[in-house]
């Protein structure tokens, strides 16, 4: 009997990761390249992908694979085959699908690689069962997805979900994107590790053991390296999460007032540090949500998928075409 298996590649702006996903999520076959460097051509991030599509293929029965799904971190139009912008990678208005039909001949679909996160979260994570889910990604920065009616939202332009680019301090951080006080400068990755820095920078003396741990290097700082001083019991660690969790809640009680969900699922990097950024994110998502008291609250929970929630999202969403 012919199985239905699907290929999920998704894009980061360090690596391409790609596997060989079955109906019910499990990842049978995998493959991981560095990301060729933003100066790079398109042609050469496009040989990437097929190189990993071809090994992936040669690892399986082709009669079985149904389909290749692309998550890319960035942009893509309405027509989900073009990539309109990704900032660490070097297309800019690119035609991806039809590059890659020449070369593939297996259908496929692009999206962005948060959207096929929360599809994955959807199918078989942390959103099962609920069918007005916001997912939130804090890498780095914060990246975001919408389902609605148990159908992903992505905009009149394909662009929906940016929602770390909303602004939450007018004349606040300037953020990457050129204006200034976006949420992703107060909730996330990097804003974790700028708070930190300043600290240390400040003289501050609660960083001192922070900065032991460092060897007395701050340029060795990093959010992986402040959640895991958190785990370990550092209290300034916990404060500096503690800070970022309060930011978060308070950005997901303006979505909540947007579009109502049952549901919001964190996920990224930044989500290793679990309830101690989670907890406070709750308690500031309950103060600053509009009608607290008198309105049904949606759930705040931590997503399961991990990093490979890009790669079985992108799968599934090409072999269900959705």
């Amino acid at each position: 009997m012919t199985r239905r298996l699907a290929i999920g590649i998704d894009i980061g702006g360090t690596k391409v990761a790609g596997g060989i996903v079955d109906e019910s999520g499990a990842i049978l076959e995998r493959v991981r390249f560095d990301t060729p460097h933003r100066s790079t051509s398109p042609r050469v991030v496009e040989n990437t992908i097929v190189g990993a599509v071809e090994e992936l293929l040669g690892r399986a029965d082709p009669a079985d694979i149904v389909a290749v799904g692309i998550g890319a971190a960035g942009f893509v139009a309405e027509d989900r085959a073009t990539v309109v912008f990704a900032p660490h990678l070097s297309w800019r208005n690119e035609p991806l699908r039809h590059a890659l039909s020449q070369r593939i001949s297996l259908p496929i679909t692009v999206d962005n690689d948060a959207n096929a996160a929360a599809w994955a979260e959807a199918c078989f994570g942390a959103a099962r069962g609920e069918s007005h889910v916001v997912v939130i990604t804090l890498g780095t920065g914060i990246g975001g997805a919408l389902i609605i009616d148990g159908q992903v939202q992505r905009g009149r332009h394909g662009i929906a979900g940016e929602f770390g680019h909303m602004q939450v301090v007018p004349g606040g951080v300037r953020c990457e994107c050129g204006n200034r006080g976006c949420w992703e400068q107060y909730a996330s990755g990097n804003a974790l590790v700028r708070e930190a820095r300043a600290m240390i920078e400040a003289g501050s003396p609660v960083v001192a053991d922070l900065l032991t741990r460092l060897g007395g290097d701050p340029a060795a700082l990093t959010g992986p390296f402040i959640t895991e001083a958190a785990h370990d019991g550092d209290p300034t660690a916990r404060e500096l999460l503690a800070d970022i969790g309060e930011w978060l809640g308070i950005g997901m009680a303006n979505l909540a007032a947007a579009f109502d969900p049952g549901l919001f699922v964190i996920g990224g990097g930044v989500s290793a540090a679990d309830e101690m950024l989670i907890g406070p994110a709750r308690d500031a998502f309950r103060r600053q949500l509009t009608g607290r008291g008198y309105r049904p609250e949606a759930s705040i929970v931590r997503a399961v998928l991990g990093s490979d929630a890009g790669l079985i999202g992108a799968a599934e969403l090409a072999r269900s075409g959705r």
